[in-house]
């Protein structure tokens, strides 16, 4: 591995997420994503042939393995008012979410 996150780019990154952690969980967070770093580079490191074809899952299917399509058909959700019924403030149908506290990043 040749690239890590040092102690010093963390808390650059740290700072420019405007979060705020205890010595022990930057070390902690450091560290995980040093390992998800490792991870990524031992995956670049795998030889792939410039023949096989690229998939986006573990199975490759053809036109004669893949399943039919199913028919995409909307069906209204005859719970809907049940649904809504749970929300503690509802308006014309829908769900009000109340604003969340924020400060002015300078």
């Amino acid at each position: 591995m040749t690239e890590t996150i040092t102690p010093e780019i963390f808390d650059h990154l740290v700072q420019l997420a405007a979060l705020e952690l205890s010595q022990d969980e930057s070390e902690y967070l450091r560290k995980q994503l040093n390992n998800q770093l490792k991870a990524i580079h031992e995956l670049e490191a795998i030889p792939v042939n410039d023949s096989d074809e690229i998939t986006m899952h573990g199975v490759s299917y053809t036109n004669k393995t893949a399943p039919e399509m199913r028919a995409d058909i909307w069906k209204k959700n005859i719970d809907s008012e049940d649904i809504l019924g749970q929300a503690p403030q509802i308006e014309d149908g829908y769900i009000i979410v109340p604003e969340i506290p924020h400060e002015e990043l300078s």
